[in-house]
């Protein structure tokens, strides 16, 4: 669905100068950005004045009031159904982008999945469905991407901290979001030449919808546990992923490449 309205910036980023959260004629790609922190990269990039396009895997309610809010953000932007595991839907998904905005500034990889499963436990087609998921997708896209991306282009691929701490149950997932910050190092040296830049951002424990679905009594738990695991004492939310992201993709990091920016609250 397109969203298309009279250009206007919110006025959180009013007045600021162009060189900082100003993102008015940049056009972003957010996978995976109907929930969670990629609703909240969306959502932040087009109040910064981006052009943004994202894809969801399912419909529901969540992309119905996405579409709602980003009409109320002004601009234009586009919400589409593709399967970021799928290269078919990725590659249609690059023609519908190609079609509509031209080219793209930035690509931020955040489609993902994750089911906790102990290592006994863990069959070759979870094994295999979690690589597709986070980083077999998150290739697809920037590699159907590469005839797209402007020169200047920023790439941020969605880590998690997790990978260098380990989790209980998360072999799979701690796997290959440490692939992704090896993969981004050396894309950074193959595309640097084109002054693309590649990074990956690793969130901590974040405050999602998604821990609003957990029993209360759960929910509880696990709020104060990993807060306790934090310096801040508290868990993250979506606007402060969103942040480090709007810098990553922004002119203010033009000189960043190849790193692995951990956003966690000091775990």
């Amino acid at each position: 669905m397109t969203l298309d309205n009279d250009n206007t910036v919110d006025e959180n980023t009013a007045g600021r100068p162009a060189s900082s959260w100003d993102l008015r004629g940049k056009r972003i790609l957010v996978t995976g950005g109907s929930r969670g922190i990629g609703r909240g990269i969306v959502l932040a990039a087009a109040r910064a004045g981006a052009q943004v396009i994202t894809c969801y895997r399912q419909p529901g309610e969540a992309v119905t009031t996405l579409e709602a809010e980003l009409a109320a953000t002004g601009g234009k932007h586009l919400v589409v159904r593709a399967d970021a595991t799928k290269e078919a839907d990725i590659a249609e998904l690059a023609d519908t982008v190609e079609a509509r905005v031209g080219g793209l500034d930035a690509v931020v990889n955040n489609a993902g999945t994750y089911v906790p499963t102990p290592y006994a436990d863990l069959d070759a087609a979870q094994w295999a469905a979690t690589v597709d998921g986070n980083l077999t997708a998150a290739h697809l896209v920037i590699h159907r991407s590469l005839g797209l991306l402007a020169p200047g282009a920023s790439i941020v691929n969605i880590g998690s901290t997790v990978a260098f701490i380990g989790i209980d149950g998360g072999v799979h997932y701690t796997a290959v979001k440490a692939a992704l910050v090896g993969m981004g190092r050396s894309l950074a040296r193959e595309l640097g030449s084109r002054g693309i830049r590649v990074n990956t951002l690793s969130p901590g424990r974040i405050e999602t919808e998604a821990m609003d679905d957990l029993p209360p009594q759960v929910a509880a738990f696990q709020r104060k546990m990993f807060s306790s695991f934090t310096a801040l004492g508290r868990l993250g939310t979506v606007e402060e992923i969103a942040g480090a992201v709007l810098f990553l993709v922004s002119d203010l990091s033009t000189y960043i490449t190849g790193q692995n920016i951990h956003v966690d609250g000091c775990v």
